[in-house]
């Protein structure tokens, strides 16, 4: 069991960002989503693999939440009847109706309270997605009502925070960011990954239970030397 760490206060309150740097902010975000399994597939193959590879009852109601471009669902083939999306942007949801049944890809915010009813969904996905929410305790309280009894809670997030994957970043993405753009990567740095990954274990562990847990690249439970984490949890009785 991971022990429990307090995350801090809540809502995160990143720097405002001026209007040039929001609209360097928003391009990169879809640069980054198409650049990704391109350059790093490697690294999407434990990001959406871990997720894919780990058991669940075949036609599962399931909810996936920040679904970006798709990737969780082409890594998937064929999603059953049951697979919905939540999806804060437009333009990402427009992708996602190419891939899923228009009705079953909806555009809103996991910090607010959803359309469904209370534990309408067997399985809820994140990958990459809880680290960038400002009010983490209130997504996860809708995840938690969301999900029936006996579900499965799946995410995965970076080490953010640890030695490694912030060495990583120097090299990947905030270079990449800076060639692009001529500006300092900082600020948008602080309004993406709003949170460590303390933080979040922190928020977890308050709701949930961790079932299952693999790191990336070492197998080693070090946060430190890794870059990534994948979970599976389970609703705390």
């Amino acid at each position: 069991m991971i022990p429990l760490r307090l995350a801090g206060e809540w809502p995160k309150r990143p720097p405002a960002l001026d209007a040039e740097q929001q609209r360097a902010r928003e391009d990169f975000i879809h640069f980054w989503h198409r650049a990704m399994p391109e350059r790093l597939g490697f690294i999407e193959h434990f990001n959406q693999g871990f997720v894919t590879g780990l058991p669940a009852r075949p036609g599962a109601r399931t909810l996936e939440i920040g679904p970006g471009l798709g990737a969780q669902a082409r890594w998937r083939g064929a999603v059953s009847d049951g697979y919905y999306c939540l999806e804060l942007r437009e333009i990402f949801c427009a992708r996602m109706r190419e891939l899923l049944a228009p009705d079953h890809v909806f555009q809103g915010d996991i910090q607010s309270r959803q359309p469904w009813p209370d534990g309408w969904f067997e399985r809820i996905i994140a990958v990459h997605l809880l680290e960038h929410l400002v009010d983490l305790p209130a997504a996860l309280a809708e995840v938690d009502r969301l999900l029936a009894p006996g579900g499965c809670f799946d995410v995965v997030i970076p080490c953010e925070g640890g030695l490694a994957y912030g060495i990583a970043r120097k090299v990947s993405a905030e270079r990449l960011f800076r060639r692009r753009y001529r500006m300092d990567y900082t600020p948008i740095r602080l309004n993406e990954h709003v949170s460590t990954y303390r933080d979040v274990v922190g928020e977890l562990v308050r709701r949930f239970e961790i079932s299952k847990r693999a790191f990336y690249p070492l197998r080693v439970p070090a946060m430190s030397i890794n870059l990534f984490v994948g979970m599976r949890l389970a609703k705390r009785a």
